[in-house]
């Protein structure tokens, strides 16, 4: 990588293959993730689409690259809106799903950083759930799953750590000073469990997110024990 010898330890891989869907959720540390999840679908899974937030679309340059390399964008409706517009109830999940038609024909690794933003100290002492992550947004995978869950073979959580470089991942990287990648990998089964209604259904919504919080916390466990 670029100035840097780099030592990869991965692991969790061995089952993966090029031939299945996967939903890829993930840590979020550093815009490095970027460029390591792309190591890591490069050798080991089908090409990776990044989920993003249809007001991106109206991001000049940046809206348009994300068009063309087909990366599938989300239209959610807030129950507000719902409320004022009800015969647009279920549309969001119907455009959505429309927008990732092309993935039917080609196995491909939809990736999701649950935590919405790239983890920094201040961060997390504003919200400290968790000693080494920022608390997971669940209303995105619930609604990924509600879109394409038939279609996922498996929900890879994978787990990022650089361990022995400092709070400024990026800059470590540009000095040449990045040593070391950890990254661990979970394949988890899709169950019907895991498929419902997160915006109007309120049981679901609660187990789903204690699932999640489930996963968050072994995570953060993992990391607490690498980083040492």
């Amino acid at each position: 990588m670029l100035f840097n010898r780099v030592d990869w330890q991965i692991t969790g891989c061995e089952q993966l293959n090029k031939d299945s869907w996967y939903l890829l959720i993930a840590n979020h540390q550093s815009w490095l993730d970027i460029i390591v999840l792309s190591h890591l679908t490069n050798k080991y899974t089908a090409e990776p689409k990044y989920f993003l937030k249809e007001s991106l679309k109206r991001i000049p340059f940046l809206g348009v690259g994300c068009w063309a390399l087909d990366m599938p964008f989300m239209k959610r409706y807030s129950k507000s809106f719902l409320a004022k517009n009800p015969h647009l109830k279920g549309q969001d999940i119907i455009a959505t799903r429309k927008s990732c038609q092309s993935f039917k024909q080609h196995p491909t690794t939809v990736i999701n950083f649950v935590e919405g933003t790239r983890f920094t100290q201040v961060k997390q002492q504003r919200n400290p759930v968790y000693s080494h992550l920022l608390p997971p947004k669940a209303g995105g995978i619930a609604f990924t799953l509600a879109t394409l869950g038939t279609q996922f073979d498996k929900i890879l959580n994978v787990t990022i750590l650089y361990p022995d470089t400092s709070y400024h991942i990026m800059k470590d990287v540009l000095k040449g000073r990045l040593t070391r990648v950890i990254i661990k990998v979970e394949a988890i089964e899709i169950n019907d469990s895991l498929i419902g209604d997160y915006s109007n259904d309120s049981t679901f919504k609660s187990h789903f997110q204690q699932w999640l919080n489930a996963i968050w916390r072994k995570k953060n466990s993992t990391i607490k024990h690498l980083s040492h």
